[in-house]
């Protein structure tokens, strides 16, 4: 693995913990436990918290004006996305928009415990939670992460911090719209994890939803949009699903498919 600038190759040793070999006794390692990963897991969100301070307080403020609730705001939200989404997300080049630690630690604990061997994840951004889940996958023993991202900058960084972090082998990202790059994600899913667009987590989960298999899960990050809502809290649909309490007041829904 050649070392970006400003980090030095991770040592033998290191590597076989972030890889998920097992210890003496056996028992399988946690790569979140490794000193290396945890650093660049670190550094990443260090860098996030920078990058997206304008973006929040931006998003603040349009919160606490006065006279403005939060489905207001949603509201609008999701009728700029449906007249272009594209440029919205395309003037959000240089954001992370990423998910936060606690939330993170949450995916790979989920992935680790669902024994995942395949995930989706649309709206990779700069890569953040693509490490944390590629991580639970190389501790499962290996598998595929087949991610989407529609801003072909953040497409680029994500993949140098996959590298970066050891685990670019084990992910796919696929550069475009999701609608177009998810069409043929190469065998059954376990865990999908929806993260873009709002507008977009209806079609794109109706776009997998051939491929999820009985007891797969379905995160969605910020999942505000009712119709996406509806669809997967009717049990006729085949899911069962609620909010999710981690990071309260993201709009985090946990769904699990049925049938």
């Amino acid at each position: 693995m050649t070392p970006r600038p400003g980090s030095s190759t991770p040592s033998i040793r290191t590597r076989r913990c972030l890889h998920g070999f097992r210890n003496r006794k056996g028992i399988l390692v946690n790569s979140l436990n490794s000193g290396y990963l945890a650093q660049v897991l670190d550094r990443l969100h260090q860098r996030a918290e920078a990058a997206d301070l304008d973006y929040r307080t931006e998003v603040m403020a349009e919160l606490e004006a006065a006279g403005t609730t939060l489905e207001q705001v949603i509201a609008e939200k999701l009728a700029e996305e449906r007249a272009d989404y594209r440029k919205i997300y395309r003037d959000r080049a240089d954001n992370f928009l990423a998910v936060s630690p606690a939330y993170g630690r949450f995916l790979y604990a989920l992935a680790r415990a669902c024994k995942a061997t395949r995930i989706v994840e649309f709206g990779t951004s700069m890569g953040i939670s693509t490490i944390y889940l590629a991580a639970a996958l190389r501790d499962n023993g290996g598998g595929a992460l087949i991610g989407s991202e529609l801003e072909p900058a953040k497409v680029a960084r994500a993949r140098a911090n996959l590298e970066t972090a050891g685990l670019a082998d084990l992910v796919d990202i696929r550069e475009g719209d999701a609608l177009e790059t998810l069409r043929d994600v190469g065998g059954t899913v376990d865990l999908l994890l929806i993260d873009g667009a709002f507008t977009l987590y209806l079609p794109v989960l109706k776009l997998v939803e051939p491929q999820l298999k009985p007891g797969a899960v379905v995160l969605g990050e910020n999942a505000f949009d009712p119709e996406y809502l509806d669809y997967v809290r009717n049990p006729a649909n085949g899911y069962l699903s609620q909010p999710l309490p981690v990071d309260e007041g993201r709009g985090n829904e946990f769904t699990v498919k049925t049938a």
